[in-house]
């Protein structure tokens, strides 16, 4: 009776390992599962991005607008007959400062 058990225990076992760790394991569709859960993250944050870029080309083709704004902001070009002015002084006082500087009210 005992080789009994122990052969249908060995069975069972031998029945169960293609569904722990075989090729279509449990452990290995979880795996799966996880890895197109980030990938669909990432083709999200892609796709948003595309969009933003796409409505940028759209704008750059069809106003001159953008076009100036990029060229302003980003190599500091300005119009004729323009005079650029650039203030560089004191930082303002930090809050801590300020706060510290005030009477505490009672």
């Amino acid at each position: 009776m005992r080789a009994v058990t122990l052969i249908l225990a060995a069975l069972l076992l031998l029945l169960q390992y293609p569904l722990w760790l075989g090729k279509g394991s449990w452990l290995k569709v979880w795996d799966l599962n996880r890895q197109v859960e980030e990938q669909r993250q990432t083709n999200q944050q892609t796709q948003a991005r595309n969009a933003l870029l796409d409505a940028e080309v759209r704008d750059l083709k069809q106003g001159t607008e953008a076009v100036e704004e990029r060229a302003r902001s980003e190599l500091g070009m300005v119009k004729r007959d323009e005079v650029f002015f650039q203030f560089i002084g004191k930082q303002p006082p930090a809050v801590s400062a300020v706060a510290e500087a005030k009477p505490a009210s009672h």
